[in-house]
């Protein structure tokens, strides 16, 4: 236990300390490793590795780089193997191993104490009084056993590695090369007019941080199947497991972690989506069978919208998976029903991040639909919920991304052009410039990190220029 504490400091104290990590010496390194390597002999060791692991990721910038896709490897086959565990499996047997040890425990104590027969011997000096019958103080089996938390703790540790896990494979898909430096020259200079000409045209005036993987990251998590068994990590926990917990005191706690590792999967899967290419994560066919699995989570619980965390990981793995999708020209498997019943719900919840991804969705559908013959009518209903968020959502990072998600709906096709008509976007977006002007002005410097502000001041650039194509569109439209 006490090495579980220590690796977990040492993870969490070299993670972006650069003065820290020059003062590691390669003995130092080559102790870790050789620890990280050790074989395993149980659950809670398996945890020790897996901290060692991402203290390894934190000190990668000091391996030698002739070891670098040696170690790299040896993490992620750790993380596979840690992975590939079946948690509910897990549960339900060390509950039962539990179970048994303590009712064998108490068989035993219950022989004995019939063996005495539930005298006690008195001592000689005693023997002057007249024997009695004495109610003796009991010495159980179990007080000469190990801790009778053994299994839970075992377990515990089990799930703790593979929310762990989860973790440090996004870390190791994050980009760690985009610096706010490189934000707040983007985020009102004048140069930055000429490149938003570009951005605009290409990609709806979003202005992101592009993630990258290095090769050796790229080979490991697809050697060790990764995607794969992260995918099987974002279903809902074993319904059996969750019962036995629930009926339990002692292990209830493990239900909560059992469902942050579903969402941990879901957030994970986001960045593997995000970053792989659609061969390595099994082609079209798996990327459609993989939103209809994500479709099947949601609507399986009719009160998805109440589970905040959960929304959250979910419709940031389907916004990733569309986005995926429609850039590859992939039919996607979800309805338009099933997208605007999510879309409706996510865009009144308390969690900008929901409402983030669910606008985002809307931005992606749309500009697919935009595309098609027949979906004028889902074209104005997608117009009139984006129009709503970008006009009377209190956060500006959330209207941004409406507006984004119009300049996406919008830009071109036929019926897009007649929706903006019927739906008057024009007149609403020329009447809300100001008032977004106005919001960035006043609340921006104080509530919002420069990251942010460089991509509202990129969508308000963007606006004015999409405001004048608007115009024109109604001009050649209604004239």
């Amino acid at each position: 236990m006490c090495c579980g504490i220590s690796a977990y400091c040492l993870q969490t104290v070299t993670e972006d300390n650069p003065e820290l990590l020059r003062s590691f010496s390669a003995p130092a390194l080559h102790v870790l490793e050789s620890a990280m390597l050790s074989p395993v002999s149980s659950m809670e060791y398996l945890l020790l590795k897996t901290l060692l692991s991402g203290t390894m990721w934190n000190l990668k910038d000091i391996i030698p780089s002739k070891s670098q896709a040696e170690i790299i490897n040896a993490i992620l086959k750790i993380l596979s193997e840690v992975l590939e565990m079946d948690a509910g499996k897990i549960v339900i047997q060390m509950k039962e191993a539990e179970t048994q040890k303590l009712k064998t425990a108490a068989e035993t104590e219950e022989i004995l104490e019939n063996a005495n027969g539930g005298v006690v011997v008195e001592d000689d000096e005693m023997e002057e009084t007249p024997p009695r019958r004495k109610v003796r103080r009991k010495t159980f089996i179990s007080d000469l056993l190990p801790p009778t938390d053994k299994e839970l703790r075992e377990t515990m540790a089990l799930l703790t590695a593979q929310q762990t896990a989860l973790e440090l494979i996004v870390n190791m898909c994050c980009n760690e090369d985009a610096s706010d430096d490189e934000w707040e020259e983007l985020s009102s200079s004048d140069e930055s007019d000429a490149f938003m000409e570009d951005s605009f045209s290409e990609g709806g005036g979003q202005l992101l941080s592009p993630l990258c993987l290095c090769h050796e990251v790229h080979s490991a998590l697809t050697s060790h199947l990764i995607p794969k068994k992260v995918f099987e990590k974002t279903a809902f926990p074993n319904s059996v497991a969750v019962d036995i917990c629930f009926r339990n005191p002692t292990w209830k706690p493990l239900i909560r972690k059992m469902n942050t590792i579903q969402c941990r999967a879901l957030v994970c899967l986001q960045s593997l989506v995000s970053l792989l290419d659609v061969d390595h994560l099994g082609g079209a066919p798996a990327l459609q069978a993989l939103a209809q699995h994500l479709s099947q989570l949601l609507f399986s619980q009719p009160d998805f919208a109440k589970h905040v965390d959960f929304l959250e990981a979910i419709s940031s793995a389907l916004r990733a998976l569309l986005q995926t999708m429609a850039s590859k020209n992939i039919s996607q498997c979800m309805t338009p029903d099933q997208l605007m019943t999510l879309c409706k719900a996510g865009i009144h919840s308390s969690n900008v991040g929901v409402r983030v991804n669910v606008v985002s969705i809307l931005g992606i559908t749309g500009s697919v639909l935009a595309k098609e013959d027949g979906t004028l009518e889902t074209l104005k209903t997608i117009g009139c919920l984006l129009l709503e968020v970008a006009t009377k959502d209190p956060s500006l990072v959330v209207a941004g991304e409406a507006l984004d998600a119009l300049f996406d709906v919008f830009a071109d096709g036929k019926e897009a052009e007649r929706a903006s008509v019927q739906i008057k976007l024009f007149s609403a977006l020329k009447e809300f410039q100001p008032v977004f002007r106005m919001k960035i002005r006043k609340e921006g410097r104080g509530k919002y990190s420069p990251d942010q502000l460089g991509v509202l001041d990129n969508v308000k650039m963007n606006l004015r220029r999409f405001i004048t194509y608007q115009e024109a569109v109604e001009k050649r439209l209604t004239s």
